[in-house]
């Protein structure tokens, strides 16, 4: 059998593509720059979808505590459970009042402070709040510390005199005490309280020297002054109205720059001789640092909505105080200038407390 020859195999090597070459290294450098991008859109993805963002987009999801840093019964507490209930209604959630009493009010703000600023532990923040970081070395910094979320109201004290003083007017009162240096006492509520800034404040815009007396709360001041243990206080009004009516204490004037509704009659101590003087009385809402825009956004205008209703301004009147409402960015500054305020009547009237 004749076998065939076979033909040794010839293999062509052909020299490399270059342009090929760097074609495909550009087609990796992309498809891998593709893949970065989908890994990363799917991180902000994930970003977004966090418990944190979650819980930004459906709040209020739970139960929100609204901290008193005050007894129940009082002042505080009566504004505190009239948003409570309004919020609860208009947000579907439950809003509990948690009074923490203690400290001037101190333990309940550092509480919150503490807190997550996830918008479910607010602060019921009064007047004191402001005139506590202008009296004592604070944990916390009373500006930086918290997301200011709105005011809800604004009012006066009346500054009231036993009947038997005889000054009956302001103009009477400022000649009396110039007459009788340290004579007159004035009381207030304790020492470092803001009514007794209050009266310090009264000292210095008009020049003259009362003796203050300190009790543990405004009550028993209140009671001494209608015994005549005392001849000054300031009062909120709605306490302070069925005396005045009766003629068991004298009104003087009121300590901010526009008269009341409660007492019409009864001027403001800057336009009946002292100028300069002015005090209010106020209620607002505070949140640990940093909570989200939206949930600010979204209580500042609940808050509003509420405290704009006929029913706020007709409670509220009754307690000689009246409704507000603003961005949180206005309650901030009016935080920023009371702070200063109350910091320059501390230091002109050497006020030191020992906590």
């Amino acid at each position: 059998m004749k076998t065939e020859k076979r033909q040794p195999l010839e293999v062509h090597i052909r020299p490399l593509n270059v342009s090929w070459t760097l074609k495909a290294t550009a087609l990796t450098i992309i498809l891998n720059a593709m893949s970065f991008q989908a890994t990363f859109a799917q991180g902000l993805t994930d970003s977004t979808t966090s418990p944190q963002a979650m819980a930004n987009t459906s709040y209020p999801s739970k139960a929100i505590h609204l901290v008193v840093p005050f007894p129940a019964g009082g002042g505080n507490d009566f504004i505190a459970r009239f948003l409570a209930q309004r919020l609860q209604a208009s947000l579907k959630q439950a809003v509990i009042v948690d009074n923490k009493a203690g400290a001037g009010g101190l333990m309940g703000n550092e509480f919150v402070v503490q807190s997550a600023p996830d918008g479910y532990t607010l602060l019921l923040a009064s007047a004191s709040y402001t005139v506590n970081a202008a009296l004592y070395p604070l944990k916390y910094d009373p500006l930086q510390d918290v997301s200011a979320v709105a005011q809800l109201s604004q009012g006066a004290f009346v500054l009231v005199a036993n009947p038997k003083l005889s000054a009956k007017n302001i103009a009477e009162l400022i000649a009396l005490a110039k007459a009788r240096p340290k004579e007159l006492n004035i009381a207030s509520s304790g020492e470092g309280s803001i009514l007794h800034l209050s009266a310090e404040l009264l000292m210095n815009k008009a020049a003259i020297e009362l003796t203050h007396i300190p009790y543990k709360g405004g009550a028993q001041a209140l009671s001494d002054t209608i015994a005549g243990q005392t001849q000054l206080f300031f009062s909120t009004p709605s306490v302070a109205l069925p005396f005045i009516k009766t003629g068991k204490l004298r009104a003087l004037g009121v300590s901010t720059n526009k008269r009341t509704a409660v007492l019409p009659e009864v001027p403001t101590l800057n336009e009946a001789g002292v100028p300069g003087y002015e005090v209010n009385v106020w209620h607002g809402i505070l949140a640990p640092k940093g909570l989200p825009s939206n949930i600010t956004n979204k209580l500042n205008a609940e808050i509003n909505t509420a405290m704009n209703s006929k029913e706020a301004q007709e409670l509220l009147e009754k307690d000689g105080v009246y409704p507000m409402s603003g961005s949180p960015e206005q309650f901030q500054s009016l935080l920023r200038r009371e702070i200063i305020s109350w910091k320059d009547v501390v230091k002109k009237a050497n006020i030191q407390i020992n906590q």
